[in-house]
């Protein structure tokens, strides 16, 4: 398991190298290898996620076959532990939502406020607006965990 471990570390490795460089040292626009860095690009990509499938198959594997270590410890089970992954998700996302929202907002009333700093108040109330989905995907969370534990 430790090889697709390896082929994972090497392929992030090697997106972000390649990344860093064309940064630095962009192609012309002419230039033809644009389409043969694309194809690179999208192999080291498949290369990581097919190992992340393997990891994930053969990690399986592994975990079930462990014996437990000690009894003190509390067992916890598939069913919890999805339980747990699911109770995180609405915060993750909510997350997310928020930030995809207050990128926008934060834009536009940094553009307003230039132009009419008097109108400074309104455009808080706007990002707090999108901000707000984020504390409503923690809510949610925090009530999930009350019912599951």
């Amino acid at each position: 398991m430790y090889w697709l471990l390896a082929i994972m570390s090497f392929s992030l490795l090697a997106m972000i190298a390649t990344g860093i460089y064309y940064e630095l040292y962009p192609l012309d626009k002419k230039d033809q290898t644009v389409r043969r860095l694309k194809g690179t690009i999208a192999f080291n990509l498949l290369v990581f996620i097919g190992a992340q499938i393997g990891l994930l198959v053969l990690g399986i594997q592994d975990v079930m076959a462990a014996q437990v270590a000690t009894e003190a410890t509390r067992e916890i089970s598939i069913g919890m532990g999805l339980a747990m992954l699911g109770v995180g998700i609405p915060t993750g996302l909510a997350a997310f939502g928020a930030g995809l929202a207050v990128g926008p907002v934060g834009a536009a009333s940094l553009a307003t406020i230039a132009e009419k700093p008097e109108i400074f108040g309104r455009t808080l109330v706007y990002l707090g607006l999108a901000e707000g989905i984020a504390i409503y995907g923690l809510v949610v969370t925090i009530l999930m965990l009350g019912k599951i534990g």
